[in-house]
């Protein structure tokens, strides 16, 4: 059971980050503004945006392809949704990829950026504001990414990842108006900083959980809506390859669908997929036992004996 006592809260032991926490006060000013500045044409587009970029961009892109390789695609696909990816806010590739790589290798103990073992607001937002937050560039990170880092295109838009998304806002302007911006960018983009947030938060102490991983990984169907199916999270836990996160039919992952729309249109291919069956009697107090998983790259783990599909 979690105690939420804040003084204890790493957030409130570490300096602030002024450059990034000036950029977030600033964006969820903005979405406050926008609640009275409505409109459905300005609504509708930020639904839109909150898909591209926390759907296809963190989801598919960022998370499921570039971090795990559960599926591959032709590069131009790739480049396509890692650009998507960008416009959320969250970093470029390689800082994004890097971080991830590091949280499943020390999930939930030392050397987790992200744990509520340090505090829910740290795990939630506070390791971003606060601390000595890491860049693309900052050399415990890199190690994570060597594929990254070779590849031209992932190491400029890291460096740049802020250009598509101030582009975006510029022809939302021109084209919609002052409230498409207010919605389209800042209040979508909050929202989508928040859920993919929730996944490292609320997913880690809150929920069922179906494997027994050796972490406090949760599956949560509400974190998983928003997130377009990130909040199965004991799943991915378990099995992190994977390309599809939602193992029973009921286990809505929009991001899975995605992909093997992708698949269909044979622009994804060896898409790896988990057929691990949960037993009769399991249940969120007899979760089933994970098999040992064997390390492939530093910061992220295959589980065994993964089956490959071809598109």
């Amino acid at each position: 059971m979690w105690h939420f006592k804040f003084t204890r809260d790493k957030t409130f032991r570490q300096p602030i980050v002024w450059l990034t926490t000036s950029f977030m006060i600033a964006f969820h000013v903005g979405a406050v503004v926008a609640l009275f500045f409505f409109s459905w044409k300005a609504f509708l587009l930020a639904l839109l945006l909150w898909w591209v970029a926390g759907g296809l961009g963190i989801g598919m892109g960022y998370h499921r392809l570039l971090t795990h390789r559960g599926y591959k695609t032709p590069k131009w696909i790739e480049y396509c949704l890692t650009v998507c990816g960008t416009l959320a806010l969250e970093g470029g590739p390689i800082f994004w990829v890097a971080t991830h790589r590091m949280h499943h290798q020390n999930t939930d103990r030392e050397g987790d950026p992200h744990s509520p073992h340090d505090g829910a607001l740290w795990s939630h937002m506070g390791w971003i504001l606060t601390g000595q937050t890491m860049h693309s560039g900052a050399n415990e990170l890199l190690r994570y990414v060597p594929e990254l880092r070779k590849d031209k295109f992932h190491a400029w838009i890291s460096r740049w990842h802020w250009i598509p998304l101030t582009a975006l806002g510029a022809v939302v302007l021109a084209f919609g108006g002052w409230r498409c911006l207010l919605w389209g960018i800042f209040f979508r983009t909050v929202i989508g900083l928040h859920s993919t947030w929730l996944v490292n938060s609320a997913t880690h102490m809150w929920g069922r959980r179906r494997f027994a991983t050796p972490d406090n990984s949760r599956n949560s169907l509400w974190v998983a809506l928003l997130t377009f199916g990130e909040g199965w999270h004991n799943n991915h836990h378990a099995h992190p390859q994977s390309a599809r996160h939602g193992m029973k039919w009921y286990e809505i992952d929009p991001n899975w669908y995605g992909i093997a729309i992708l698949r269909m249109l044979g622009l994804a291919r060896n898409v790896k997929i988990n057929r691990a069956e949960v037993g009769e009697g399991a249940s969120e107090g007899s979760p089933v036992e994970v098999k040992a998983a064997q390390t492939i790259a530093p910061g992220w783990v295959l589980a065994a004996d993964p089956p490959e599909r071809a598109g």
